[in-house]
């Protein structure tokens, strides 16, 4: 599909302002959407599990109208749903489905349930995505300056004939369309969302970041200095890159770095690890990787709380716990 981009000349969110959204969730997302349509004028409830427990409080201290699931869902024309992916199917079966008001809309930041099958919505209900390009302290701070951050939006069910013009008004309630709104599909998201995070963004990235750490501990030199050049420098690389793209960053950095990436960087991203890349696609687009995780949700996080543990003692850690007190004290 051609890519769309919408900015808020294009949204109209006075349509939202006459409906009343539900906040599921009061996560890092939550809080900043349900901060960002107030501040935009758009009557909106805020919906928990747990009464009394800690978001609820916080929501509660923030002066929002937080009232249970089922409650708030009777009386919302959109119910966005911003509770982690691996608990949406059974907090939908049990207090949303049988409480929707007819003509609802179910909104979406990630299309994993909906892709994956786990939430079957009725025809009758509409169903569409935002999905913010940023953590929620992004969504919020970016707002907050008069910015925004991008988003994709997306549309799996339109019984109405304007679930499309609710989701732009949506994301530009949010700030979104003052930077970019962009037409996508459940599928593309969710699969490439995914990929991303696994191969690149968390998964590969984290990976290289310890092997390299590793490998120069093994070899004698200091921690602190398989720190600062192994991890601290990532961020700099990082922001030339979002700054400028690749040219800028490979023009920024000297002849001797430049040289090296070009050199070892063909050794380090090998074929195998391109056919490992494509092997962790294809379990995404299977399905497999979504069922494993919820398996993996259901069992109480075993191995995730074992990687966790792991990662807390591995040395890497200590040290930049160290050298980060000096680093943020000392604004170096």
């Amino acid at each position: 599909m051609a890519l769309k981009i919408y900015y808020d000349k294009d949204c109209d969110i006075e349509l939202l302002k006459q409906k009343t959204v539900a906040i599921i969730g009061f996560g890092a997302q939550g809080v900043a959407q349900a901060a960002n349509l107030r501040d935009s004028g758009i009557p909106l409830i805020v919906g928990l599990r747990r009464e009394k427990g800690s978001s609820w409080v916080n929501a509660v201290k923030q002066d929002f109208d937080v009232r249970p699931i089922a409650e708030a869902v009777q009386v919302a024309d959109l119910v966005m749903l911003l509770i982690p992916d691996e608990v949406q199917a059974e907090v939908y079966e049990k207090k949303i489905a049988s409480n929707l008001k007819e003509g609802a809309t179910i909104g979406f930041a990630h299309g994993f349930n909906i892709h994956y099958g786990y939430i079957n919505p009725g025809k009758g209900i509409n169903v569409m995505m935002v999905a913010p390009k940023g953590q929620g302290k992004a969504v919020r701070s970016t707002f907050e300056e008069g910015g925004g951050v991008a988003a994709l939006w997306a549309v799996a069910n339109d019984a109405s004939g304007n679930t499309k013009d609710l989701a732009l008004a949506y994301a530009a309630a949010n700030g979104c369309g003052r930077t970019g709104i962009i037409e996508t599909t459940f599928k593309n998201e969710t699969e490439s969302d995914l990929f991303s995070e696994q191969s690149v963004l968390c998964g590969g990235m984290m990976d290289v970041v310890l092997a390299g750490f590793e490998t120069l501990t093994e070899a004698g030199y200091p921690p602190e200095i398989a720190y600062f050049e192994c991890l601290h420098e990532l961020k700099l690389v990082v922001d030339l890159l979002y700054e400028g793209g690749y040219k800028y960053m490979r023009e920024t950095i000297s002849n001797t770095a430049e040289y090296g990436a070009m050199v070892a960087g063909k050794q380090i991203v090998t074929p195998d690890v391109r056919k490992a890349m494509r092997d962790i696609l294809k379990d995404i687009q299977s399905g497999k990787f979504a069922d494993d995780f919820m398996e993996e949700a259901t069992e109480g996080y075993k191995h995730l709380k074992e990687d966790r543990e792991k990662l807390a003692n591995h040395p890497i850690e200590e040290v930049g716990g160290r050298l980060r007190k000096i680093i943020f004290k000392n604004k170096l």
